[in-house]
């Protein structure tokens, strides 16, 4: 597979500032990529950098084999989809999406079938006669993609561009993308700070913390394989719990949790005993009354302090026993346990290799506002 972008070592400092620490990436030809961060991580700066606004302190960046260091932004052929979309109230839509082609030097013909070729890509043809003001706002996204789009781009930047959305629009909005960028082929590279829509939308997905990747892998190892405490807090919902590890005569470790029982753990982590970690647990990887004959669950006793209906999305909370910590257990979809209430004391379980374990670290995690 033919490589569209490559980044290599590259640092940008602002005076004494770095933010954006020797990272390095590659994105396959007609890849969605996406670099999901909290807000200050740099993903912002990095994709400035590929666009050429900010010159790097240190590294390079290639677009299809060609080195982009001193290529002023207009002439590298990549285009940058912003939050705020930047449509030109006064043109109605074919002339939006046509002024790139226009400033090219094309006219008539040409620039009539380009643009209602890309209409009909974007899913809104016969649009072009309307104003800006009189469409809806995921057309207006569209139009926006598609200004961007019809000049060919080799690389699609996108900075957050369903921010501005409401959050029912922005669902649809997730689909409606991905299916856009299958169709039309070209290399997207995505910055947000919205797990959800990196994970949904993604072919891979780099997570960002403090200027530098933390881990880059497909949504499915991001989510069920981190590298990090902060992958694993920033990825998806977990519980985290403070635990001790300790090595048992058999070799097997074990999580010393504040209700004072030892839980088993599995998988390939840098463990050493006695030291303090913080290990995690997905609300779904919890099952509530585990059969007592099935040996191989970590069983817990817990407390319900309250039932969290929410459909498909349903959860409890939970009071482990002799603590006064919460954990969140998802509900599953089915009636079975619609007579848990406040104050019921159950047993919940989990596979040992469906938590994960890292070193006890002061983990910050910002929203954007």
């Amino acid at each position: 597979m033919q490589i569209t972008l490559s980044v290599e070592n590259l640092t940008k400092k602002f005076g004494d500032f770095t933010a954006v620490r020797d990272v390095s990436f590659q994105v396959e030809d007609g890849k969605f990529f996406s670099i999901l961060g909290p807000s200050g991580c740099g993903k912002t700066t990095l994709l400035r950098n590929i666009a050429g606004f900010y010159e790097p302190s240190a590294g390079s960046i290639k677009i299809r084999g060609e080195e982009m260091t001193g290529v002023e932004p207009n002439k590298r052929p990549v285009n940058l989809v912003f939050q705020h979309l930047a449509l030109f109230p006064m043109m109605n839509v074919h002339e939006n999406i046509a002024f790139g082609l226009r400033r090219r030097g094309l006219a008539g013909k040409e620039v009539d079938q380009k643009v209602n070729n890309m209409l009909e890509r974007v899913g809104l043809p016969g649009f072009g006669k309307k104003k800006i003001d009189q469409i809806s706002g995921g057309q207006k996204q569209r139009i926006a993609i598609a200004r961007c789009l019809v000049l060919d781009p080799s690389v699609l930047l996108l900075d957050e561009p369903l921010g501005a959305l409401d959050a029912k629009l922005r669902e649809h909005m997730k689909v409606e993308l991905k299916k856009l960028q299958v169709e039309v082929g070209t290399t997207f590279v995505y910055i947000t700070h919205d797990q959800s829509e990196a994970m949904v939308m993604s072919d891979h997905v780099a997570v960002m913390n403090s200027g530098q990747f933390e881990q880059l892998d497909t949504p499915q190892n991001l989510y069920h394989s981190p590298k990090s405490s902060f992958v694993a807090q920033f990825v998806g919902n977990n519980n985290k719990l403070a635990v001790k590890v300790h090595k048992k005569e058999g070799g097997e470790f074990y999580a010393r949790y504040i209700d004072g029982r030892d839980y088993l753990l599995e998988g390939a982590y840098d463990l050493d005993q006695g030291d303090e970690y913080d290990m995690f647990l997905r609300p779904e990887a919890v099952v509530i009354n585990p059969p007592a004959e099935d040996k191989k669950f970590n069983v817990m006793n817990c407390t319900v302090k309250a039932v969290l209906f929410d459909g498909g999305n349903s959860r409890l909370l939970l009071i482990p026993e002799t603590t006064s910590e919460e954990l969140i257990v998802a509900l599953p979809q089915t009636k079975q346990y619609d007579y848990l209430k406040h104050g019921d004391v159950i047993k919940i379980g989990w596979n040992p290799a469906t938590a994960v374990c890292f070193r006890k670290v002061d983990v910050k995690i910002y929203d954007d506002v």
